[in-house]
């Protein structure tokens, strides 16, 4: 892979719209050029005869005509994010200053930035293999302090580094088996057949510890799926808006209010819980209703926890018992909402139906937080998860790494079976390859270029 990039790449690094500072990046060989053309500091001094990691005051001039005061940082190859030259312009955050300082860099010579393609030179000038380059958009997505943490793990090498161990072993077991290919004439002894066998479980197993953490992993970065469900004018929407405190669902006293998804991301000790409010599960009488039955009956199917809400005020319905019947199998908290009226629910069928119930009123806000304890406490089949030492995957590495947990199998058959060598080696290579394209050391263009995209523009 050619790893020399001749150009000056430019964009803002900053989000659009009003802000106290804008910040505009370049990064390649022309930078500290462009930068002489375009800014004027209070002493005179070019950029290009800055110190290294440095800050100058000064102004954006187009020529004569200055465009904003600004700061203006330098930073020289190799020691920066994408090991070529930076310099990063600190403007007023306004969308048209930052425009133009941003048209102005680029009629000097730039180009505009790919989206992720500071992050992609960082990872092709070898200052960062491609986990952790994965690992720098995991960090920006991140909405919790969790998330946040696991992301921080990566970049600093958790996944890479155990990885790198695994290929390691891997390769040692080949140079073993192609020693016996190349230099033996006889067959291999059944005890080595056996220590080979044992090295190539014990990989298999290592990779299925990456596999179970990524499952693990997955309820920090992606959130828990939570669907509130039950049937019309039970209280889901006030629900909702109880556990958000705010009011983002229309409540009325007349059911069926609810007729579409409302998904909301909220923050529970570190774990993020996409919760999802649906439309009450009736017969449907017309082509609305089956359509707001029918994305209800797929949130619920979808989700990892259902609070399934009744009216305590009233008695169970049929339409309460054909619920309780439909969500057998899957985490479900009975939620009793509407304490603050006179009870005529009959608890006895409840708790015979469920092991978590929490008692509520929405109107009144009252135990809303027990409510919350209970749905954290139903983390991951009923154990609240730690993080600690949780080795973070996404679902191109976790694909690689499943892969060839699948060849690690095949190649144990064949050595168990007798088969010859060389498909035992074979599947060997195989399983180093996937491997090598979750770090990058074996990974082609068209890869790149999809992980890369996803990154906004300016990273």
């Amino acid at each position: 892979m050619d790893t020399k990039i001749d150009d000056t790449i430019v964009a803002i690094s900053t989000p659009i719209g009003e802000s106290a500072i804008g910040i505009v990046r370049m990064s390649g060989g022309s930078s500290l050029k462009i930068a002489d053309r375009i800014f004027k500091g209070k002493d005179g001094i070019l950029p290009s005869k800055f110190k290294s990691h440095t800050i100058r005051y000064g102004w954006i001039r187009n020529k004569a005509k200055p465009i904003d005061e600004v700061l203006l940082t330098l930073m020289r190859a190799p020691k920066t994010y994408t090991r070529e030259d930076i310099v990063e312009i600190s403007s007023h955050g306004g969308a048209v200053s930052l425009r133009k300082i941003l048209e102005l860099v680029i009629n000097c010579g730039a180009r505009l930035a790919e989206p992720g393609e500071f992050t992609k030179r960082a990872f092709l000038n070898g200052r960062i293999d491609l986990a952790k380059a994965e690992a720098v958009l995991d960090i920006i997505r991140a909405k919790t302090d969790t998330a946040l943490k696991l992301g921080v793990e990566q970049l600093s090498g958790g996944l890479s580094n155990k990885i790198k161990s695994i290929r390691k072993e891997l390769i040692d077991i080949l140079a073993h088996i192609e020693a016996d290919i190349d230099f033996c004439e006889e067959d291999i002894e059944t005890n080595s057949r056996k220590i080979l066998v044992n090295k190539i479980n014990n990989v298999s197993k290592q990779l299925e510890v990456i596999i179970l953490d990524s499952q693990k992993s997955n309820f920090f970065r992606e959130g828990i799926k939570v669907t509130i469900c039950g049937r019309p004018n039970v209280g889901k929407s006030s629900l909702l808006n109880a556990i958000l405190r705010k009011e983002r669902a229309i409540v009325t006293p007349i059911a069926g209010t609810t007729r579409d998804i409302i998904e909301e991301f909220i923050n529970l000790g570190g774990v993020g819980i996409r919760l999802v409010d649906t439309a009450g599960v009736v017969k449907p009488k017309d082509l609305i209703e089956h359509h707001a039955v029918r994305l209800a009956k797929n949130s619920i199917a979808l989700s990892d926890i259902v609070l399934l809400v009744f009216d305590s005020s009233q008695k169970l319905t049929q339409r309460d018992f054909h619920l309780i019947k439909e969500l057998k199998g899957k985490d479900v908290i009975a939620v009793l909402n509407k304490i603050d009226l006179p009870q005529r629910i009959q608890i006895g069928k409840i708790r015979k139906e469920f092991k978590k119930i929490v008692s509520v009123s929405s109107l009144k806000q009252k135990n809303i937080d027990k409510l919350e304890k209970a749905i954290a406490g139903f983390v991951y089949k009923g154990k609240v998860i730690s993080s600690e030492g949780l080795i973070t995957t996404n679902a191109r590495q976790i694909g690689e790494i499943k892969q060839a947990r699948d060849l690690l199998d095949k190649a144990k058959n064949s050595f168990i079976k007798e088969l010859s060598l060389e498909f035992v080696a074979l599947d060997l290579k195989l399983a180093l390859d996937c491997l090598g394209r979750i770090t990058g050391e074996a990974v082609d263009s068209a890869i790149l270029d999809k992980i890369f995209s996803e990154f906004c523009i300016g990273k």
